[in-house]
């Protein structure tokens, strides 16, 4: 069962007992990520995740990991554009350790300069490492030339340029501000008895106040954006973007199933068709990025560069061909069957739980059940799929964005002639 909890400080507490596992997976949410920072301060947000695991009052990294490593725990963290998660996953006799090194480090990291200045290089190295990922960065690339005003654009990792400027005061100034009870939920799935580790967790966090001043988030329109960036490599890798669906709405559920059926797998469109009958492409596939307020629907490919025109008209008939070759009833009872069952078996572990409720209290303010999820999968027909397809697919609202080798020469009008026409 799943129960959610709100202590005095407005911090939630999200339990759901899994009494046939032996494992206990615990996650502290914070709802910070880079779409919270400003030009100044982005890739703050991650550099703090990085920072978690470099020594707090009583223990040094070495001996944050030895805890860990002792009783055979997972503890590591991961940082979005609208939320930062630590977490942890151990037998369910040592969830004492994990709440332990969790509010150790969320309590009283040191943000010792020296070890700060250390791991300015890592992140600087991580920057490079993401610039050799063409396929990451044509996405990024993508958002942020669709959302050119706004945060949301923004890369999690920050430029050399801020990362560079970052100096301790800088960090406990963005802390006060964003890591506050409000933003915060506590996840823990697994075995675990529930009203020993409500008590244990409001222990824990009885000292934690809101010390920020309060602020709105700002919200984001979607606008068409077009990239080029030149890079020595031998595919050219291509991301193309529609208006989508912000977090939380039912419309999500039609344009899952959307997906599914244009380029969720290896039997959807995209891949039959430019993979399988043309052998054009090696990867090519699609999905929904959704935000608070906001979303963005990608399809991305990687390619030879000389077949750039043809694979751009095709995915324009594909996308096209899910209004003149319509989706039957058996098709959109397949897809919704391969949802429910993705959905389902990826919920076959703790960790997996945790992430769900945890996610979901943390953006939406509730926690949407597994049967609550299949139900809302089972409403979705025919009419609310092609409500969902009039609203995203519309061809002049389409983003693009390439990275390759000699992308830099191509005209705008060819390359969007080539999906308009």
């Amino acid at each position: 069962m799943i129960n959610v909890h709100k202590l005095p400080s407005g911090m939630r507490v999200v339990t759901e007992s899994i009494p046939f596992v032996r494992s206990v997976s615990f996650g502290l949410w914070v709802r910070n990520g880079s779409r919270h920072e400003t030009e100044a301060t982005n890739g703050i947000s991650h550099f703090i995740e990085h920072m978690m695991f470099k020594g707090t009052e009583k223990r040094s990294a070495m001996e944050i990991a030895d805890t860990m490593d002792a009783v055979g725990g997972q503890l590591n963290a991961f940082t979005s554009k609208e939320y930062t998660c630590y977490f942890t996953r151990t037998l369910d006799t040592h969830f004492d350790v994990a709440l332990d090194v969790i509010t150790d480090m969320f309590f009283h990291s040191k943000y010792d300069q020296n070890e700060i200045n250390k791991e300015r290089n890592v992140i600087l190295e991580e920057i490079n490492m993401y610039e050799d990922t063409p396929e990451d960065l044509a996405v990024d690339l993508l958002q942020y030339h669709t959302f050119p005003k706004n945060s949301l654009g923004m890369g999690i990792l920050g430029t050399p340029e801020t990362i560079g400027s970052f100096q301790r005061d800088d960090f406990l100034s963005f802390l006060k501000e964003r890591y506050n009870p409000k933003n915060v939920v506590i996840a823990v799935a697994g075995n675990i008895n529930e009203k020993e580790v409500l008590e244990k967790i409001t222990a824990a966090f009885a000292g934690f106040k809101d010390n920020s001043k309060g602020g709105e988030e700002t919200t984001a329109d979607y606008s068409p954006g077009f990239c080029l960036k030149e890079k020595d490599i031998e595919q050219v890798h291509l991301c193309m973007g529609f208006p989508g669906i912000k977090t939380g709405l039912d419309e999500s559920y039609a344009l899952a199933a959307v997906n599914t059926i244009l380029g969720g797998g290896m039997s959807s469109r995209l891949f039959q068709k430019i993979r399988e009958q043309h052998g054009l492409v090696y990867s090519v596939y699609s999905y929904n990025a959704s935000y608070f307020d906001t979303g963005i629907f990608l399809i991305y490919a990687a390619l030879n560069p000389a077949q750039i025109y043809e694979v751009l008209n095709l995915i324009s008939l594909e996308v096209r061909g899910m209004f003149t070759e319509r989706v039957t009833e058996e098709q959109l009872a397949k897809a919704k069957e391969q949802l429910k069952s993705n959905f389902l078996l990826s919920l076959e572990s703790a960790a997996s739980r945790m992430n769900s409720i945890g996610r979901t209290l943390l953006m939406l303010d509730k926690v949407i059940t597994p049967d609550e999820l299949v139900t809302k999968i089972d409403a979705v027909d025919l009419d609310g799929f092609y409500a969902v397809c009039d609203k995203i697919f519309r061809l002049e609202q389409m983003s693009l964005s390439l990275v390759g080798k000699n992308v830099d020469g191509m005209k705008k009008d060819a390359l969007t002639g080539a999906v308009l026409n």
